[in-house]
């Protein structure tokens, strides 16, 4: 099947955002056709201005609607999408020039229904966002499940770099009303209906996520609320290995308290592991001060991610 692409992007009070993903888009080196969606989500800051610039540049559609959250934005774009296969990008993202091409070469090889693709870092993003970024794709924090090869399990497509088809949104009806993990709860529907996912890993994006310690903490806060929201809702796909950052920060809280009276065997392991992280981040992004804030931001992931699945997992009891 020939693929026309519509890209749907949402946006909330994030115009600066736009102009570099559209930018992005812009230097593109595929040669078929493609159109972009730009959902303003009921915005106070528009990005009207912004898409402008672009709209001799790209096939570009400008909608807004009232507030009502990605997911529904996402679907509003959707409907409104004039292509067969919809590619789902975050505001936050840049897109490197092969991207579509890439995505294009993937489905012509492997067609799957649905496919997600890795982030990374940028060279230009700030030594925290770097970061934030190892933090959120090593193998050392999140086991690989966000875009590497050896992936756990089959491939959960994220909606940062989520592409669907238009028979498979017309089945699944899209993205429901779930705050978090509304994508991860899409690809279990997609699954039911008997639709695959892949990963196509050479159809990465740059996104830049969060640039406060604070806003990395409420994010992942909300991931972990919404972890047993999803194993009760599909206990099938429940993991044993949820409950780790839960773990890790009980226990390295624990091993520091435990240290004070003497006992500081425990502290030991966590310090060792850490050390791996600062290794390993260094490996990778070849900058002290990047290996140094990774540190700072894998346990923020752990602390955000762990209490808020505690939470949502002792709330669900009751």
């Amino acid at each position: 099947m020939k693929q026309s692409f519509s890209i749907i992007i949402p946006v909330y009070n994030r115009p600066n955002e736009i102009d570099e993903l559209l930018e992005s888009l812009t230097k593109q080196d595929f040669t078929g056709y493609f159109e972009v969606l730009i959902i303003e989500d009921g915005s106070t800051v528009k990005s009207d201005i912004i898409v402008e610039k672009y709209k001799s540049k790209l096939n570009l559609n400008y909608l807004f609607k009232e507030n009502s959250g990605a997911g529904a934005s996402r679907n509003y774009g959707m409907e409104n999408a004039l292509g067969n296969y919809f590619i789902i990008l975050d505001s936050d993202v840049i897109v490197p020039k092969q991207y579509l091409s890439e995505v294009k070469k993937g489905l012509d090889t492997k067609y799957t229904a649905a496919f997600g693709g890795p982030d990374t870092a940028h060279p230009s993003f700030t030594p925290l966002q770097k970061a934030i970024n190892y933090a959120m794709t090593s193998i050392l924090t999140t086991g690989g499940i966000r875009g590497k090869k050896k992936a756990v399990g089959e491939f959960q497509p994220r909606s940062f770099n989520f592409g669907l088809s238009k028979i498979a949104f017309e089945k699944t009806q899209g993205f429901s009303k779930m705050k978090n993990g509304e994508d991860i709860d899409l690809t279990f529907r997609l699954w039911e209906n008997g639709f695959d996912t892949q990963l196509l890993d050479k159809a990465f994006i740059y996104h830049k996520r969060r640039s406060s310690l604070q806003e990395f903490f409420t994010q992942t806060y909300g991931f972990g609320s919404a972890r047993p929201i999803l194993n009760e809702k599909y206990p099938e796909t429940a993991k044993l290995f949820y409950w780790f950052p839960s773990l890790f920060i009980i226990g390295f809280d624990s091993s520091i308290i435990a240290a004070f009276f003497d006992y500081p065997h425990a502290l030991f392991v966590f310090l060792w592991y850490l050390l791996f992280v600062f290794l390993d981040a260094f490996i990778h992004n070849r900058n002290l001060k990047v290996a140094l804030l990774s540190i700072v931001a894998v346990y923020t992931q752990f602390a955000g991610y762990g209490l808020g699945y505690l939470k949502a997992q002792l709330l669900s009891k009751r």
